[in-house]
């Protein structure tokens, strides 16, 4: 079943809506691992195509020309991604101070801005008027020399540059005079709109009853964050976890060839039964050969109850280990209501296993000191193992039980399976699934 989620990169809703959050956690990690492995599967075979000449490269262009595609995060000192937070880092200043900043800046460039405007006009106006008074003394200074003599030309001269030299420094202090009242002007205005700017920041900050319910947000959204980021790094532990016990343990090769050599001696004796005694009814343990396909998943109870026949009673799926008595944490197809009213007045650890309408599988119910917990069971290959928490395979279901009375399930909830939890009602719940 994992391995069909990972093929498809797809899982149904209903089914997603049965895993608990620590295997919704694994399970988005296993299928981000796959599109990794997709991405770098690609890649090679892309340059091995290039270079066997079966396609031409590909012609990068305009910034990528110098440089590959990729990007790389920059990781902090805890080794996940780091993130700066403006306001919260070391040597940040705090927001008031950057606000204060922002609104003084805002107002000294608005009224340079002004001031430069004013100067603009304040600088043509004495322009024009000197030049304005400068042509007209020229002129009443060229007909005073046309009634002097030639020979006062020289005089005239002198007179003229004087005349000349006064007009420009009178227009020296002038501009000074308009620049210093420009200067007072720039100072006023800023103040001005200084406290504008103020007043509106002012009236548009929210009230002490929104600015609590402002920081209570804000303090919810970072509880949140800081939890996922818990829970992402749970599910990462857990899966590495898992996968060391996994290599510990060698159970996926050696279970699996022993499964399939007790199942063909299995066979072997049921043949050798039937020789013997005669047609008879068949045995639990006998292995029949595959007489029917079996749908992708679950479609009704009756398919339900057909492949529990047809595959698991001869892996003596709900038996006992080595004898013919059904295990007392083994139910039939029960609801997840049904199951947790089962488990209602017991302990925390008390547990059953019931068959599974979402999967070929089952599905382990687990009692919390406060609640309950859920967990799928993928059986749809040659083995057992719990769908995107355990990657541990178990050659029968009583195996993956008994390995977890020892061994935790996640390890966030530390589950441990402690008492089964049994029938309730006569018949039991599974008769359909013995007849």
């Amino acid at each position: 079943m994992l391995q069909q989620i990972l093929h498809d990169m797809y899982i149904d809703p209903e089914l997603l809506a049965e895993l608990s959050d620590v295997q919704k956690h694994i399970l988005f990690y296993k299928m981000r691992e796959e599109q990794l492995r997709r991405w770098r599967e690609r890649e090679a075979w892309e340059a091995l195509a290039q270079v066997e000449g079966l396609r031409p490269p590909k012609v990068k262009r305009g910034m990528w020309a110098a440089s590959d595609k990729h990007i790389q995060w920059l990781l902090g000192a805890d080794g996940e991604v780091w993130v700066w937070v403006m306001g919260e880092g070391p040597g940040d200043k705090p927001y008031e101070e950057i606000s204060e900043e922002l609104i003084a800046e805002r107002a000294r460039l608005q009224a340079q801005r002004e001031a430069e405007e004013l100067w603009r006009q304040k600088e043509a106006e004495i322009t024009k008027k000197f030049r304005d008074a400068l042509a007209n003394e020229k002129a009443r200074i060229l007909v005073e020399k046309w009634k002097v003599e030639m020979e006062d030309r020289k005089a005239a001269k002198v007179l003229e540059e004087r005349i000349h030299e006064e007009f420009k420094r009178k227009e020296e202090e002038e501009r000074k005079r308009g620049e210093e009242q420009i200067r007072l002007q720039e100072e006023q205005r800023a103040k001005e709109l200084y406290w504008t700017l103020k007043q509106a920041q002012l009236q548009s900050r929210p009230s002490e009853k929104e600015e609590r319910e402002w920081e209570e947000q804000l303090r919810r959204s970072k509880a949140a964050d800081e939890e996922r980021r818990r829970r992402a790094q749970r599910a990462r532990d857990e899966y590495r976890r898992h996968s060391l016990r996994a290599i510990q343990k060698g159970t996926v090769a050696g279970l699996s060839s022993r499964f399939r050599e007790l199942s063909q001696s299995h066979e072997q004796e049921a043949r050798l039964c039937h020789h013997l005694l005669g047609p008879g009814p068949p045995s639990p343990l006998a292995v029949p050969g595959r007489t029917w396909e079996r749908p992708l998943c679950p479609v009704s109870r009756e398919v339900i109850v057909r492949w529990f026949k047809e595959e698991q009673l001869p892996r003596r799926a709900g038996f006992e280990r080595s004898t013919k008595a059904i295990a007392p944490w083994f139910h039939g197809i029960i609801s997840r209501e049904d199951a947790e009213d089962l488990l209602e007045n017991m302990t925390e650890g008390a547990f059953l296993v019931r068959v599974s309408e979402k999967i070929w599988g089952y599905t382990l119910s687990y009692r919390l000191q406060k609640g309950f917990k859920h967990f799928l069971v993928d059986a749809s290959g040659d083995f057992y193992s719990f769908l995107g928490v355990d990657p541990n395979r178990h050659a029968t279901l009583t195996d993956l039980i008994d390995f977890h009375k020892e061994e935790i399930i996640t390890v966030s909830g530390g589950e441990l399976l402690q008492e089964p939890c049994g029938q309730r009602d006569s018949p039991p719940d599974y008769h359909l699934l013995f007849e």
